[in-house]
């Protein structure tokens, strides 16, 4: 049987984007003075084309199962990116299961050998290869000297994202720290959507919004960012600032696993 989601996190999702919008974005009139922000929920529902009703569960978090058809309304009505597309189906689990592979019984998370080994073939080029929970599971001598000495922490604390918002290193490292920061914990949301069972991404999250002020404040507010590659301002220990370009790479035999390389693009202007 298929998974039915979880209609909490679809409902405050759907409250979230309801209360960023104006009448003015979508068209409609401002009328009367408001109560509440954002649209009300009969203007979403007559954007979608649907109940009042119908809309109001799914906003309250109650079991449904919403069609591709309903979910792709809504997407429109709220002027929903293309992640946030993406992140409303993962929630309510149209056109894909929900992940098992970290579920509590599930092996311990495994890389292999000839990831490993063409990952250091890409020296002196900064590379790294993250798993399912954003755990470093391989990197090299560049990839050590641009960010942190990944093996040198403990087995618990290689963690990308958990490095990111603890680490005072990556403020450092990262010029531009806030938004990549509030990007990289929105492709976070999105692969926790998608592991629904796992317990390692439920006791991350929790160690998160206990150590970090940021964390605590965005991840309520449902923001999530496709993962992609692009470019970066980042502070290298011994050239300095630099204009990084980055290229993200799935492993055929393990999607959860991608790898990260980059190459400078230029110096900081």
């Amino acid at each position: 049987m298929a998974a039915s989601g979880d209609p909490q996190a679809l409902g405050q999702l759907l409250r979230s984007r309801r209360e960023r919008l104006r009448p003015s974005d979508v068209g409609l009139p401002a009328g009367r003075r408001r109560r509440t922000a954002g649209l009300r929920r009969e203007e979403v529902a007559l954007l979608a084309n649907m109940s009042t009703t119908y809309y109001t569960f799914l906003e309250q978090g109650r079991p449904a199962r919403p069609s591709a058809q309903v979910l792709d309304a809504l997407a429109d009505a709220l002027r929903m990116s293309a992640a946030e597309r993406q992140y409303l189906r993962v929630l309510a689990r149209v056109g894909e299961e929900p992940l098992r592979a970290g579920a509590a019984d599930a092996p311990a998370e495994w890389i292999d050998p000839g990831v490993v080994a063409l990952v250091q073939r890409l020296e002196p080029f900064p590379t790294i290869v993250k798993g399912r929970r954003w755990d470093v599971l391989a990197s090299n001598p560049a990839g050590h000297e641009l960010f942190t000495d990944w093996d040198a922490l403990p087995t618990g604390e290689r963690n990308l994202v958990r490095w990111m918002f603890t680490a005072p290193r990556a403020r450092e490292v990262y010029l531009e720290w806030e938004p990549e920061a509030r990007a990289m914990l929105g492709r976070f949301r999105l692969a926790a959507a998608r592991h629904p069972d796992d317990p390692g991404f439920e006791a991350l999250i929790a160690e998160l919004k206990r150590d970090s002020e940021e964390v605590r404040q965005w991840w309520p507010r449902h923001d999530v960012t496709a993962v992609g590659s692009g470019s970066k301002k980042l502070r290298h220990p011994t050239l300095g600032p630099l204009d990084y370009s980055h290229v993200v790479l799935q492993v055929a035999d393990n999607p959860d696993q991608t790898m990260v390389t980059y190459s400078v693009a230029g110096t900081v202007g």
